[in-house]
């Protein structure tokens, strides 16, 4: 028999073997290569006036590059292992390691770049699907076509080439570092079985769980006022990354392994089998996989809360657009609003209007604030703020003493970062007057647009009297261009989008004074849809690596105990007895990590939610239920390969 008859005999033999380093061959590859083709469809080209996002997706198809080539180069050193007694086997009969890594060389070839061809094909299948999604998402008018792009072509061989450079590289340092005593012990070699817990472990255990509940409590307090300067509050960040990643490595390396303890020590050592074959082994085992599981939990963490976010503004844009544009069309140039009405009566499209004269004013409001956060951009003793009359706001129900001013219009991220008391002393400056009120509360309501209100400041409501106080002493120097607003609302909701295409079509002098309400919830939508793509994209591949490598690590744990199921069988306990047991160690294989990522990424998401929309609990518990329905398939198929091996244990 010669080399290429042992080769092609030898690849017949292990290709069943390599079921799963396939399809992390095939799913990497489609996954790339839909992604990049994104790059050069045309009808993303297309519309590029709409979405700008071509840096973004070349920014992201970098990222999955690091974690395809993180997960196959993963993949590739499991499966390596699992042929080191094949390895050992060649070098006793006289091999050379050279002549090894040839035969491994070409079966890797043939194997890499045949699943590579049919992953691109699979990509390329789904990669009208997948801008469809996008343009869906983005609300984005345009036509998907399905378009094999030469351009995604040369740089996804380009990339795995480079990877299956990498692969080769990794195997021959395997081969050649290694003893043939050394292969024939790889597979069965224990990871830290030490079945006594040391003193050191109880206190890295707790000092685990110390530091991340130190982090939890830090991010909670991350906005209320903690932390009054924004060097401290970039400490505190920094602080909150830190124990919280340390504090996970640290869970991993004593934690579980000292609460399972404690859970065994409450049995007084009467253990079932459900016991043996699911808190043994992870006691055991969690401690030499910590780093691992640390960098899958800070990841998938780190994805879920990032969803998490830009789901939540693109949940939030409709209402957001109505805080920033609280009429169908705010208009603040007259000539621009009298052009629009014409407009609109010409084509008989029914609307009502209201005007409302505005002013700046600088307003002293230190007594109020629960929290006084120094901020470079905000200064609360001389905060520039828009001011209206009592008279102007429509529907009446405000009615403002002379000596008393009501705040209005304020969001989540007002109230989290500049928070106000019920009520207090403030002062409001013109040029030269200075007039001290009482402030009487703070209104949900917004009645200007964000071209007055810079979409976060409160708007004032004076009496009439004193609103004509501060005209006459405004100070020019913190005047906006136009001083009216102009509110527009179509009274029939069938008319909207005529009359907000007509507004598209209007040529106004300055369209930064004018807003659509539509055009900005779905300028938001687009901006925050596409972030949100990119990120599920980049998540999806991630929780399926992830998956995947706990999946693997499954797999080699229970070639490890095959043995001992076979003692097991053979005490007489069924295949249902060992299975139970099983679920048991899974549920808390996979559960941990889960858990624990859901955990960081709650805490992280609650302490900054507001920042980016209006909606959090729909958007996070959406995306968490998903994410957990994902990730429990990896573990469902791992009972189902334990269930494989208990059978052929016997």
């Amino acid at each position: 028999m010669n080399i290429n008859q042992l080769i092609f005999r030898n690849f017949k033999k292990n290709v069943k073997n390599y079921y799963l380093y396939v399809f992390a061959l095939m799913f990497s590859a489609a996954l790339y290569f839909a992604f990049v083709t994104l790059q050069y469809d045309p009808a993303l080209d297309a519309t590029k006036g709409s979405i700008k996002g071509g840096a973004a997706v070349r920014a992201a198809s970098v990222l999955l590059v690091a974690i395809v080539s993180i997960f196959l180069l993963y993949a590739n050193t499991i499966f390596i292992k699992r042929r080191s007694k094949e390895i050992g086997l060649f070098q006793l009969i006289g091999m050379t390691k050279t002549k090894i890594f040839r035969i491994l060389t070409v079966e890797n070839f043939m194997l890499y770049f045949a699943s590579l061809i049919v992953g691109i094909l699979i990509g390329f299948s789904f990669s009208k699907a997948v801008i469809m999604i996008l343009f869906k998402i983005t609300d984005t008018k345009g036509i998907a076509k399905l378009h094999f792009s030469e351009e995604a072509l040369i740089q996804t061989l380009i990339v795995f080439g480079a990877i299956y450079l990498l692969i080769m590289t990794m195997n021959y340092l395997f081969i050649k570092r290694q003893t043939i005593l050394a292969l024939f012990r790889v597979t069965s070699s224990t990871e830290g079985k030490t079945k006594k817990i040391s003193i050191l472990e109880i206190i890295i255990g707790i000092l685990g769980i110390i530091f991340i509940a130190s982090g939890y409590y830090i991010s909670a307090k991350l906005f209320d006022g903690s932390f009054t300067s924004m060097n401290a509050l970039a400490i505190a960040m920094i602080s909150i990354l830190a124990l919280v990643i340390i504090g996970t490595y640290l869970f991993y390396k004593g934690s579980v392994r000292f609460l399972l303890n404690l859970m065994r020590k409450s049995k007084n050592g009467y253990l079932t089998i459900n016991d043996v074959l699911s808190l043994s082994s992870i006691m055991f085992r969690m401690k030499s996989n910590a780093l691992l599981l640390t960098v899958i939990t800070t990841v998938s963490a780190l994805a879920i809360g990032f969803l998490c976010l830009s789901y939540i503004s693109y949940y939030s844009a409709e209402k957001s657009a109505g805080d920033y544009v609280p009429n169908d069309f705010a208009i603040n140039n007259s000539k621009d609003a009298a052009s629009f009405k014409a407009a609109l009566d010409r084509k008989k499209i029914a609307y009502t209007e209201k005007k409302i004269d505005v002013i700046q004013v600088k307003a002293n409001v230190k007594n109020i604030l629960e929290n006084d956060l120094e901020s470079p951009m905000v200064d609360s003793s001389a905060m520039t703020i828009p001011m209206i009359s009592e008279k102007s706001v429509s529907g009446g129900g405000v009615d403002v003493a002379p000596n008393e001013t009501l705040f209005t219009g304020y969001n989540n991220m007002l109230q989290k970062t500049m928070a106000f008391k019920d009520s207090g002393r403030i002062e409001l400056k013109g040029k030269q007057k200075v007039i001290p009120q009482k402030f009487v509360g703070l209104n949900r309501k917004f009645l200007l647009p964000i071209y007055f209100t810079g979409g976060g400041l409160p708007t004032a409501i004076v009496d009439n009297s004193i609103f004509n106080k501060f005209k006459q002493d405004a100070d020019p120097s913190i005047q906006k261009e136009s001083s009216l607003y102009t509110g527009i609302d179509i009274s029939k909701e069938d008319d909207l989008p005529k009359a907000n295409e007509l507004f598209g079509e209007m040529k106004f002098s300055d369209n930064s004074l004018n807003n659509s309400r539509i055009e900005m919830a779905a300028s938001q939508k687009q901006n925050m849809g596409l972030i949100m793509f990119i990120v599920a994209f980049l998540g999806l591949a991630f929780l399926i690596t992830s998956g995947c490598i706990l999946y693997f690590k499954q797999m080699d744990e229970s070639e490890d105990e095959k043995p001992n199921y076979t003692i097991l069988r053979k005490l007489g306990f069924t295949e249902q007895d060992l299975l139970k047991g099983i679920k048991i160690k899974q549920l808390f294989n996979f559960g941990i990590p889960l858990i624990v990522g859901l955990l960081h990424s709650y805490f992280a998401v609650q302490s900054g939610w507001f920042l980016f929309g209006t909606e959090v609990w729909t958007p996070m518990i959406i995306v968490m239920i998903v994410y957990t329905a994902l990730y429990s398939i990896f573990g469902i198929l791992s009972v189902l390969y334990y269930k494989k091996i208990i059978k052929e244990a016997l």
